[in-house]
């Protein structure tokens, strides 16, 4: 079984991928051979012919490693919604060996793998097989994304409840202050009450900063914030 981690969120644009590469830096810093993936990813730009997604590139970048990108992003799809829908609408059959064989590969080539999935765990790769369902079978253990912000204790303890139910080992939380000007109190009892209600460790809370951009990756400002901010007693 590899070791490394399953990066999901409570919801979609809560900071999934700048804390897998924020992560994924981290362990490359402390120089682990580290890999990441991005199995299936929504919303890609074409270029050269090819489907791109803006979140690989950045795991890519983060890690510093030269695995194919076929193998880091192995499913990309155009449309910015569902996997489901976006392969229906393009006429695309997603197939789950290619993320399987991808991720076999990887894990041949890298002694820990930090895999981001796409939304939260509900969200459908196929017709009735879903994000958690692919953390089941990678067998990592699962690090919750969520806001800071007001209705987050309502979706941190569904997605960890959810988790624990489909038998998934959950490491902890990293809160992802996302937007700028979060208020004070509202982060600090938001977060005392998550750390109450799902007894899990919080790993980390990461302060907005401007730096913090999928689409200008900043390798300084990354290994900055996240080794300031994140518990490394835990997670490496």
């Amino acid at each position: 079984m590899a070791k490394g981690y399953f990066i999901t969120g409570t919801d979609t644009g809560v900071g999934k991928t700048i804390v897998a590469g924020g992560l994924a830096a981290l362990h490359k810093n402390q120089g682990l051979n580290v890999g990441v993936m991005k199995p299936v990813a929504t919303g890609c730009k074409r270029v050269n012919n090819r489907l791109i997604s803006d979140d690989a590139v950045f795991l890519q970048l983060s890690a510093e490693v030269e695995d194919e990108y076929e193998l880091i992003n192995p499913i990309s799809l155009e449309q910015p919604l569902a996997p489901t829908v976006a392969a229906r609408l393009s006429n695309t059959k997603i197939d789950t060996d290619k993320i399987n064989t991808a991720y076999d590969t990887l894990c041949e080539r890298h002694e820990y793998i930090i895999v981001e999935g796409i939304g939260g765990l509900m969200v459908p790769i196929d017709e009735y097989y879903f994000i958690v369902d692919l953390a089941n079978e990678f067998e990592l253990p699962l690090i919750i994304i969520c806001r800071p912000t007001l209705g987050t204790i309502n979706h941190t303890l569904l997605t960890a409840s959810y988790a624990r139910e489909h038998g998934l080992e959950v490491k902890g939380i990293v809160v992802n202050e996302s937007a700028e000007n979060c208020d004070a109190v509202v982060k600090k009892t938001n977060i005392d009450e998550i750390k109450r209600l799902t007894e899990l460790p919080i790993i980390g809370t990461i302060p907005f900063n401007k730096g913090l951009d999928i689409k200008n990756y900043n390798k300084e400002v990354l290994i900055k914030i996240f080794s300031d901010n994140i518990d490394k007693n835990i997670i490496i």
